[in-house]
């Protein structure tokens, strides 16, 4: 049986029947992007719980084998060579536990949103186009797809029609804007509903895109 990991929790009534499975970067914590659910405008929302898990600590090979919270080992600078496919099936493991716990509180699938940020972001890729239950949407902010080659074969048609988020920031140094546009573009060419934003940023969020967002989970959670 899976350990849940550390969660911090946000709702937004004291009966949620949506939920938002937001994960953090490397380096990060749970706590990383609590401060932005305030600044989200979700009139018309249904009430949702936010959950940011803390990832589990581990040494990252980029940063000199330096321990720190991280969802798989990052090897290289431009993040897909030798990739850490174990410690990303590991994470996507501990995510679906998650996922299943909502499904016990009496959250529908088609109302769990997966996103993330940088690393997060690649997990929720690594979720959300796996998982086999329909999902509400997958938000991915400044990050990239995790074992392309693998995803035509592994994807699971219950979530191909799900609405996919993609943001990224042009004058991102870490996960280069180009690395985004290879992983929408492959995802376009699978047939998935990719709505795309570029925003005048490094490897943040900034403002706009705060404002992008509420929009799109209030489009995304009336629909679901």
């Amino acid at each position: 049986m899976t350990t849940l990991l550390h969660t911090t929790e946000i709702t937004t009534s004291s009966s949620p029947t949506a939920s938002v499975i937001w994960m953090h970067g490397l380096g990060a914590d749970g706590s990383d992007f609590v401060p932005i659910v305030k600044e989200l405008d979700l009139t018309g929302c249904p009430g949702i719980r936010f959950i940011f898990p803390d990832a589990p600590t581990m040494p990252v090979t980029i940063n000199n084998g330096y321990v720190m919270p991280a969802w798989y080992d990052i090897r290289s600078g431009d993040l897909i060579q030798r990739e850490d496919e174990a410690g990303l099936r590991k994470s996507q493991t501990q995510i679906e536990a998650l996922i299943a716990q909502e499904r016990a509180r009496g959250i529908a699938a088609d109302k769990i949103i997966i996103a993330g940020f940088s690393q997060g972001c690649a997990m929720a890729l690594q979720i959300g186009l796996r998982h086999p239950e329909k999902l509400a949407g997958l938000m991915c902010l400044s990050g990239y797809l995790p074992l392309s080659d693998k995803i035509a074969a592994e994807r699971n048609v219950a979530n191909q029609d799900t609405p996919i988020f993609m943001a990224h920031g042009r004058m991102d140094p870490v996960v280069v804007l180009d690395r985004a546009e290879k992983s929408r573009d492959l995802l376009k060419q699978l047939g998935y509903q990719i709505e795309w934003h570029e925003y005048m940023m490094p490897h943040s969020v900034c403002a706009d895109e705060v404002g992008d967002i509420g929009k799109w989970l209030r489009s995304v959670l009336a629909a679901a």
